[in-house]
């Protein structure tokens, strides 16, 4: 059974604020956590368009992240190892998956809706009666959930943050039952690794690697408020291609790829913003 976790994120923004703050955020969390040959290389970046969702953006990205695996995933990884990020983002939904051409079992999809509340909607994504029964719906606190040491700013925390242009902040305890504007985030995440003797574990590894990442990012995009409050979406487009070209620089320039096949590149078998 594929482990199913929906993470439901609020933020004290409307659905169209967040719009451009989740923008401005990958773009700037992927540089500054881009360093020494490790971190996002964006491969593509496109306008693309679904019969159903219409208009939206596709990117392809590679997150090399070797060194930042545990050990016991590290150890069965070649040196130059990448993990391929697919996003279609049709918003306010959008749909991004992950795959790994080393690991051929490893999938991770993830399903994506912006809705006006504070995650009160019970099937938001419209999952089946069988998905349902077997998935775990974790609330997700930016202001108050513990967030690892190495990545905590004071700076960034939403109990210390205020912001200048809209008044918002610092959250305090019960904010997303009392403050206004708020948004959610509902994220679905079917996580597999069809693995006998390591199908639980890394399956259990990738949902609290995605919720790390969740808590960072939606904390660093509301302390970053004041820097992207008041961009039009042309705005903040020019603002991430200029960060792509230096994140890619970044990382290339340390490093060393081993010749990519096309069909690593295209095989259908493949962590958001």
């Amino acid at each position: 059974m594929v482990l199913i976790k929906e993470y439901r994120v609020c933020m004290p923004l409307t659905v169209e604020e967040y719009k451009i703050g989740q923008l401005y955020m990958i773009a700037r969390h992927s540089l500054e956590q881009s360093d020494e040959g490790e971190g996002v290389e964006v491969m593509d970046n496109k306008p693309c368009e679904d019969p159903v969702h219409g208009k939206g953006q596709y990117t392809e990205k590679r997150i090399h992240l070797s060194n930042r695996l545990p050990y016991w995933i590290q150890a069965i990884c070649p040196r130059v190892f990448y993990v391929t990020e697919k996003s279609w983002n049709y918003y306010p939904y959008t749909l991004t998956e992950y795959t790994c051409s080393f690991i051929p079992k490893l999938n991770v999809l993830i399903k994506t809706k912006y809705e006006n509340n504070n995650g009160s909607t019970e099937n938001c994504l419209d999952l089946s009666e069988d998905e349902l029964k077997v998935r775990i719906v974790d609330h997700v606190d930016i202001a108050f959930d513990e967030l690892t040491g190495k990545h905590y700013k004071r700076e960034e925390d939403p109990k210390f943050f205020k912001s200048e242009k809209t008044n918002r902040g610092p959250l305090i305890e019960g904010w997303r039952e009392t403050d206004s504007p708020i948004m959610c985030s509902y994220k679905v995440v079917h996580a597999s690794f069809e693995v006998w003797g390591l199908q639980t574990k890394v399956e259990d590894f990738i949902q609290r690697g995605i919720r790390d990442i969740l808590l960072l990012g939606h904390r660093q995009a509301f302390a970053w408020l004041d820097e992207w409050y008041g961009m039009t979406l042309e705005d903040v487009r020019i603002y991430e291609r200029q960060k792509q070209a230096e994140t890619n620089e970044k990382v290339q320039q340390n490093t060393n790829p081993q010749p990519v096949k096309a069909a690593e590149i295209t095989s259908p078998d493949k962590v958001e913003s």
